[in-house]
Formats: structure tokens, sequence, C-alpha cells
């Protein structure tokens, strides 16, 4: 049966589409699903409160000659994670990582970030959580992560959470206006040769949507 679904913390579409049995696209692509496609235009990047139609699931067969084994193969499963680690704006780059994903470990013996820092692998779509670590010089350093929880940049949680993860704030994700937060702006602008003014202007927010949330 159709439904309108009340996004919760930690959903995005693909998390939605894997629970409810559909492809992230069909969902995403949706007529019904116009308005929130133009609003929010990531379907990882969702706001609690917003609302998502199901479709009706419908029933797709196909011919195969009996006596045989035949493969099927499922689109858009899994989901990809890809993270970039910097040190003062250096990649750390060719640093053997261990990382565990809701409690099992995904990484295989020899796996290093690539030579730009980043880090990829795939992910079942409604993962929740994990644990990072880089193993450099016998120094092991953690990066708790957590999937599905940042907000869209039009929010003052979204701005906070991008700037946390870019390294300029430090304060609570509250969605309020601070000081604080002003600062880390500025700083951020500074950084990116904008008009440095705290502003929560587009092009500050236009210049955070391309350096934090890359493809």
């Amino acid at each position: 049966m159709a439904i309108n679904y009340q996004v919760k913390q930690g959903d995005c579409i693909s998390s939605i589409a894997f629970e409810n049995g559909f492809f992230p696209d069909t969902i995403w692509n949706h007529p019904n699903n116009a308005q929130l496609k133009e609003k929010r235009k990531n379907p990882n990047v969702l706001m609690p409160g917003d609302m998502v139609f199901i479709p009706d699931k419908r029933v797709k067969e196909v011919s195969e000659p009996t006596n045989q084994v035949h493969k099927f193969r499922m689109k858009n499963v899994p989901a990809k994670l890809r993270i970039q680690f910097l040190i003062e704006d250096e990649p750390r780059a060719n640093v053997a990582y261990e990382l565990i994903v809701d409690g099992t470990l995904v990484s295989k013996p020899g796996d290093c970030s690539d030579s730009a820092g980043f880090v990829s692998c795939s992910l079942l779509p409604d993962a929740k959580e994990g644990m990072l670590t880089m193993i450099e010089d016998g120094i092991k350093t953690e990066y708790a992560l957590v999937f599905g929880q940042l907000n869209p940049v039009d929010e003052i949680t979204g701005i906070q959470q991008r700037l946390f993860n870019l390294g300029h704030y430090f304060g609570t994700i509250d969605g309020k206006l601070s000081e604080e937060l002003e600062e880390a702006i500025i700083e951020f602008q500074e950084d990116f040769g904008l008009q440095v003014n705290g502003a929560l202007n587009m092009e500050t927010k236009n210049k955070l949507l391309s350096v934090h949330d890359f493809d």
C-alpha cells in the first residue's frame, strides 16, 4: 500500500528505498516526490519531518528456462562511502586503515587511502554508524562515523555540521546562530577567498556544498 513516510534523523532516500524494497531512483524520481526533490536537490540530504511518498510495489515477472542456474543482480545496492582525510590541507595519502560498520569489519588487509587522502568502500544503504581507524607510523587515529545524519545546507544545523566536519566549528549542533558559529563562518570565508562578513549568504553556502558535499 502506498504511504507518505515522515523522514527521521538518519534517513536518506537510499535507506528508505532499501527498507521498503525499492531502488532509490524509483522513490526519488516519483512524480509525487517532485517538490521534495526540487527543495532538497540531494537524495542523501533530507531533513527530519520531510515527507517522502512510497508507492505500491509492482510485481515483475521474468521468464527463464527451468533446470538452470540464473543470477539476478539488484541495482543500487550497496551504497558508497567516500570520505577525504586532510591534515593542514594536505591529504593523508596511502595510509592504512581499518573500517568497522555497524559492528562488522568491512575493510580488507592492506586497504589504504588513495593519493588524495580518500577512503572509498561499499556499504549497505541502511548503515548507521562506523569507526574508521587510520594507522600511520604505528600510531592509530580513530574517527567515529555516523551515516545519514547530514542536514540540508539551508538549515543552520546543516551549516554547523559541515563546518564541524571541515574543522572550523566545534560548538553544539543546535540550529542556533551564535558568536562561535559566526567566527567559524568567517574562518571558512577567509580560507576560501570569499567576502568575509560572517553571513550565511548564498556564496558561502555554495562553497560549503562544493567543498564538503563532493561527488
